[in-house]
């Protein structure tokens, strides 16, 4: 639904002045996005005036006195015409819009669709998706994410695969609802796919430097060509360095900067016209600082810290409040030994993600055959402070060993103008985890005051087949629906939670404390065998308007709680969760390339939701398992709306409002938990009913640009643009609305951007500002021990970026 800038379009006819034949000759040379192509292998077209020189240089092959040349000029103001007949919500995002608005990562692309949210997990590398209200938040990343994501069609099972992969990207496609029957694994959210740069079959390269405050640095570059006959390369990379603007009012010491480096590499064989053949590779490479919590106070432990009140209170009394952009970190010696890392470290990752995927296409004559076989793994070291003090409350580290193999073929029809169109195809995908996650409860925790380690074994397992057709009647009305049947099988093996007792007096290089209690816990196993689809219609009401209906029904299979297992109850697995979804739509370009406006209203019926809420344990506090709501839904509407209204502006605006109620579900209060707690010193469980509740999804979201762009000398451009993006509330738990430390509270963020580059794109210069007003607000939040704690978002950012293509 989004686009991005104008391009021109110019054809040649030539006509045969010869009265023998009498026949017309026609050539036609499409110029659209030539230069983004030639240099970055993204098709998307580009803004620039129409010129002459693309007529004159298709008429001098023509011979002189025999044909007559008419050179007609088009200027596309959007993007993605052919798109504009498809019956769906779904977002595309250019090459040229995700650097116009400094995408740098996954969390950025929140701020270009409607009700998309996309969070940090405890402010680590853990990436929570949520499209329309359906996602979850899992830190282990042992479940089926609620949305799925994709990098060149190939799945990443879980998300925290995806670190570091937004560079030399041509576009982001994002699909709103269930998915499945037309490639992948079927879903009940929908799923995020970027797309990078192919192989040019010319040479091309390019370089981008991006400077911006707090020694903020990022470096892209790129080379492509060819090696023999039908057969190229591209080679692509990336660094990331600096940013980082917290610091330890305590010892002055400073936090955040990204120390990250990536690689992607492309081989693309063409045997024949009918066959191609791609192998890719990437390498990720992060030891980056991480965002650490912060906010208000803590009411339950012995000793005030830099977290929020679990007893509801702003500001209990001798607490204390860090200003925005402080925060307080600590690693306890013994807790380092114990991880094998430095008691001097800061919070941060340590992550090494490698993978390979080869892509085979063949034309059959009747169909096309494509297959993709990928293989990704990632290795992981991630130390978080959650409750952001110098006390040992929160410190967490995780260490994850995690693979993913998948494997899909599929056959689908190819003249995209034939009335019948289908798709059949079979989707494999194995992973494999072992994850160690150490936990320092050692000081000022009630009830606990040791430090502990739960590991565990996670094996998964996921068969799908699809198919999906669509047949287009007379009068424009076509009929389409799919179906996946999904087969899934996961266990959890090998569980064990390991305390270790004080006092931690560190000598030699063992262990700075005995071990006494390690407890060995029954595997859990979980099978889901289902079916989803979907079944619509579609009408193209004049070339411009088209409206569609579709229901549709998703599936995610169900899965285990593995975060610090204390007792067999909290490894029961929860169910599958399944959403019946009805959307009715339309696309229209009532004024073609000037105002283009795609709608959609939708309505979910929820059942099983998947969600993560609080369990206690007497003797010992709440902890965090995930449950099943047995009924809720889920209502909006969103829209897109792109204005060129004058030649020189371009405007974008996406709306999204959301509204999601629990209809029938009870579950532990935590708010009421702890302030029983605090009350009386004893960890009871009171359950709440909150059956007509608010889920707590942010309910309005809303972002767009406006850009001025004009030519101060003839081959020349200059671009001047803002844009904006303001988030509502969030509620973190159910029932959080209206309890302090429970909700991320909405904000609005301004931004301004402004670029001079030639109409031929080979370099261009920009200077840009975000959060131009330095707002102070939070995107992620969490809870850790007796502590609930917000993540802030960045302040004002000010820089610039030189790129250059040859």
């Amino acid at each position: 639904m989004i686009t991005g800038t104008s391009g021109v379009a110019i054809s040649t006819h030539a006509h045969a002045a010869s009265s023998v034949s009498g026949s017309n000759a026609k050539v036609a040379h499409a110029r659209t996005g030539a230069n983004t192509a030639r240099h970055s292998g993204n098709a998307a077209p580009v803004s620039r005036p129409a010129t002459r020189t693309a007529g004159q240089n298709a008429a001098k092959h023509l011979k002189a006195g025999s044909e007559t040349v008419s050179v007609s000029g088009v200027r596309n103001a959007f993007h993605f015409s052919a798109a504009q007949r498809s019956p769906d919500s779904d977002t595309h995002i250019t090459a040229d819009r995700l650097r116009q608005q400094g995408v740098v990562s996954v969390l950025d692309l929140q701020n270009l669709a409607p009700n998309v949210t996309i969070q940090r997990e405890n402010g680590g590398a853990t990436v929570n998706f949520y499209i329309r209200g359906i996602g979850m938040a899992d830190l282990t990343q042992n479940n089926t994410q609620s949305v799925m994501t994709y990098v060149d069609d190939v799945v990443y099972p879980m998300a925290s695969m995806m670190s570091g992969q937004m560079f030399d990207v041509a576009g982001v496609d994002i699909k709103a609802g269930p998915v499945g029957t037309e490639h992948g694994q079927a879903d009940t959210g929908g799923e995020i796919n970027i797309r990078t740069n192919d192989p040019t079959s010319t040479w091309h390269a390019g370089i981008t430097e991006d400077i911006a405050s707090y020694a903020r640095s990022k470096t892209d570059f790129y080379i492509s060509g060819p090696i023999a006959h039908n057969l190229s390369f591209r080679i692509a990379g990336q660094t990331l360095q600096g940013g980082g603007w917290q610091y330890n009012p305590t010892n002055g010491a400073h936090l955040g900067d990204a120390n990250e480096g990536a690689l992607r590499a492309k081989l693309k064989w063409t045997p024949d016209e009918k066959t191609e053949v791609k192998l890719t590779g990437h390498w990720v490479q992060d030891n980056s600082e991480l965002v650490n919590g912060t906010s208000a106070v803590n009411s339950l432990a012995t000793r005030p810290v830099n977290v929020v009140s679990l007893g509801g209170t702003a500001s209990p009394a001798g607490s204390y409040v860090l200003p925005y952009g402080q925060t307080e970190w600590s690693m306890n010696p013994a807790f380092a030994k114990i991880v094998g890392r430095s008691a001097s470290m800061k919070p941060s990752e340590h992550n090494t993600l490698w993978g390979a995927n080869l892509y085979f296409g063949r034309d059959l004559g009747f169909a096309k055959l494509e297959t993709q076989s990928a293989y990704i793994a990632e290795r992981r070291g991630e130390y978080t402070d959650a409750d952001a003090s110098a006390w040992n409350t929160g410190d967490a580290y995780r260490n994850v060993n995690a693979n993913s193999f998948s494997q899909e073929v599929k056959l689908h029809s190819l003249n995209i103008n034939d009335r019948f169109q289908w798709t059949v195809g079979m989707h494999y995908n194995r992973y494999q985890s072992y994850q160690q996650m150490w936990f320092d409860f050692s000081q000022y925790t009630p009830t606990r005051g040791y430090l502990s380690e739960t590991a565990f074994h996670d094996n998964q397992q996921t068969f799908a087949q699809y198919a999906h057709l669509s047949y287009r009647l007379p009068h424009n009305i076509t009929i389409f629906g799919g179906i996946n049947h999904e087969a899934d099988d996961r266990q959890l093996n090998n569980l064990t939670t390991t305390h270790y007792a004080g006092p931690y007096t560190c000598a030699g290089k063992g262990l700075c404390q005995a071990v006494t209690d390690v407890e060995a816990f029954t595997p859990s196993g979980s099978a889901s065998n289902q079916f989803s689809g979907v079944l619509g219609i579609q009408y193209q009401i004049t070339p411009h308007l088209q409206t569609y209906f579709k229901v549709s029904k998703g599936f995610k299979p169900g899965g285990f709680t593995a975060n610090n297992t204390v007792v067999q109850a909290q490894l029961e697995p929860m169910k599958p969760e399944t959403v019946l979804a009805y959307e009715a739509g339309f696309k229209a370009d009532p004024i073609p390339n000037v105002m283009r406006l795609n709608a959609a209203a939708f309505y979910y019926d929820y059942h099983d939701q998947q969600i993560l809420t609080s369990f206690v344990v007497p003797s010992y506090g709440p902890l965090g398992r995930f449950t099943n709501v047995p009924k809720s839904e889920i209502w909006g509407i969103e829209f897109t709306l792109e204005l060129h209204p004058f030649k020189h502006i371009f405007i974008t605006e996406n709306f999204g409002y959301e509204r999601g109620v629990y209809q029938d579900f009870q579950s532990v209060n935590s708010a009421a938990v702890n302030k029983y707690y605090a009350a009386t010193g004893i960890w009871q469980p009171i359950y709440t009913s909150y059956s007509n509740t608010d889920s707590g999804i942010p309910k309005m979201t809303t972002n767009g640009t406006a850009d001025y762009r004009f030519n101060p000398v003839r081959s020349h451009e200059l671009e001047i643009g803002v844009d904006w993006q303001y988030r509502d509330t969030q509620a973190l738990i159910p029932g959080g609305f209206g309890n302090y430390g429970y909700h991320l509270p909405a904000y609005f963020l301004l931004g301004a951007h402004m670029t001079f580059r030639p109409v031929n794109r080979r370099w261009s210069v920009t200077v840009y500002g975000t959060n131009l007003a330095n707002r102070q607000y939070y995107v992620s939040g969490g809870a850790a021990t007796v502590s609930e704690f917000w993540i802030p978002g960045t302040p004002r950012f000010i820089g610039g970026r030189f790129g250059v293509d040859f």
